[in-house]
């Protein structure tokens, strides 16, 4: 209920200048804290040289937003330069061959990057669950692949696989192990695909296509078996209506957030400061709020942009890759939060929807996000932040259900059918509002640390209470509120499309 009710225009509009007014009021905190940390020798080796014609320098604290853009920038626009004119050549000469060219162009890239030794263990995994896809078990797929998960992401076996690659540069680790991870996870979407087939089994050099294609193979996007392969075996290659124009606007999208993060780095240092709890304890409430929030967003934005590229890529391959993460600034529901989309299908088709399936049993939700949280735990890495951004996100998810479930007994289904639409709007805001800050409050654990997402709790909770607590939950009230009116306008144009299809 209240999914299409409409509020009044004065009342939205009251609602955008509230959420403006806060924005700019936290920003100009984190301004004038970042203007004034500038030289603080606490923060010399997050904040480097920057603009000297400004007077500003630039925080530096996100190692692989630095490497992207200064010495690897290089390597990785001449690689995926050169796949995009190779898959345009074998797109325009071999289209019904063009997974086996992209599956050589990034063999060839993969071991002129890592080596000889590298790719071989690339190799070995692969083969490995090759051989117990032949099974076709389910259950084997998944011990087999989490236990090949578990070599690249527990010691020492991490660290005995990876000191057989020779040789040293910045980024051997980010792509030894986004390699090595993304590797596996294909691996098992492959097995488990391979253990529905009705007849036979997919071949190796399938599997071998599937998780060479050079875009997805360091960083991703996780594309499940089913969908690559589908793709790439179309013969017919065809352009929808507008699709080269849409892919050029998104290029230019992504060049233009690349932008907006340089100067935004140059002006809130919103990744080092809070690395200094004492000074970032004498911020304002509203500066604090700002600046974990600000940490989420910009997170957002470094995955929107990576996969965004990728994914851009991928489209002029006549590929559909898994859609970029949803702002995080349009969310206030646990099931909905992630910041790898790719990673989010692979775990609600494989796992959470496979356990969980119409998510509406109280203990099945219970064991398929559990499940779902220990094999996310075990991606990113088991260690104390881990488990503990595990267990309070999981705890977030099923909460949300329990809620649901409570509200939809007897009395309060009762109560709020006598409520109009808009009036349940604003009630189920108001609960929204709540669930926006603990998504943030859960997710700085692996953003910042455990000690910033403390402090910013208790500055929240406890000490900020009641005047900074009740001000920032009626501005989130509000956020909300517009979010809602955002979802309630793309509600009625998915109708409308409905209904005109409905027609033709």
């Amino acid at each position: 209920m209240g999914v299409k009710a409409m509020l009044p225009s004065y009342e939205l509009g009251f609602y955008a200048l509230v959420v403006t007014c806060a924005v700019l009021y936290s920003g100009s905190g984190i301004f004038e804290a970042s203007r004034d940390s500038m030289n603080r020798k606490a923060f010399r080796d997050g904040i480097k040289p920057g603009w000297h014609y400004f007077g500003r320098k630039m925080d530096v604290a996100d190692f692989e937003w630095v490497m992207w853009f200064t010495s690897f920038r290089n390597i990785i626009i001449f690689a995926l330069s050169g796949h995009v004119l190779f898959g345009k050549i074998c797109s325009m000469t071999v289209p019904q061959h063009r997974a086996v060219m992209y599956m050589i162009y990034g063999v060839l890239a993969v071991l002129g990057s890592m080596g000889l030794v590298y790719l071989m263990i690339i190799l070995s995994h692969c083969l490995l669950l090759y051989s117990v896809a032949l099974a076709k078990q389910k259950w084997l797929c998944y011990v087999a692949g989490l236990c090949c998960l578990a070599s690249f992401k527990v010691e020492p076996f991490g660290s005995w696989q990876s000191g057989f690659v020779t040789g040293a540069f910045d980024l051997q680790d980010v792509l030894f192990y986004g390699g090595c991870t993304f590797t596996i996870m294909r691996c098992m979407s492959f097995a488990l695909e391979s253990s529905e087939k009705e007849e036979g089994i997919y071949s190796i050099f399938d599997l071998l296509k599937y998780n060479f294609y050079l875009p997805f193979f360091f960083f991703g996007p996780v594309m499940t078996f089913d969908q690559f392969h589908a793709q790439v075996s179309t013969r017919e290659l065809r352009r929808k209506d507008d699709e080269m124009k849409n892919i050029r606007v998104n290029a230019l999208l992504h060049v233009g957030a690349i932008v907006a993060v340089d100067i935004f780095f140059h002006f809130f240092y919103i990744l080092t400061l809070p690395s200094d709890l004492k000074f970032v304890n004498r911020l304002s409430d509203w500066s604090l709020a700002g600046l974990a929030y600000s940490n989420l967003v910009y997170d957002w934005v470094k995955a929107a942009v990576m996969f965004g590229v990728i994914n851009t890529i991928a489209r002029l391959d006549h590929l559909e890759p898994p859609q970029p993460p949803k702002c995080i600034t349009m969310l206030y529901i646990f099931a909905e939060t992630h910041f790898d989309r790719g990673i989010n299908d692979w775990l609600c088709k494989y796992v959470y929807d496979h356990i969980g399936e119409n998510h509406d049993n109280i203990l099945k939700e219970l064991v398929a996000s559990i499940t779902t949280f220990a094999i996310t735990t075990l991606w990113l890495g088991p260690c104390e932040v881990v488990y503990i951004w595990s267990l309070v996100n999981c705890f977030g998810l099923n909460f949300e259900l329990w809620v649901q479930k409570f509200f939809q007994l007897g009395p309060f289904a009762r109560l709020e059918a006598k409520l109009s639409g808009a009036m349940s709007r604003r009630i189920r805001a108001a609960f929204g509002a709540v669930n926006f800050w603990a998504i943030v409050l859960y997710n700085i654990l692996a953003l910042n640390s455990l000690e910033f997402a403390l402090l910013v709790t208790k500055r929240l909770l406890v000490i900020g209470f009641p005047v900074s607590t009740l001000s920032i939950w009626f501005i989130t009230y509000c956020g909300v509120q517009l979010i809602k009116e955002h979802e309630r306008i793309l509600a009625l144009q998915e109708e409308e499309k409905g209904d005109k299809a409905k027609v033709e």
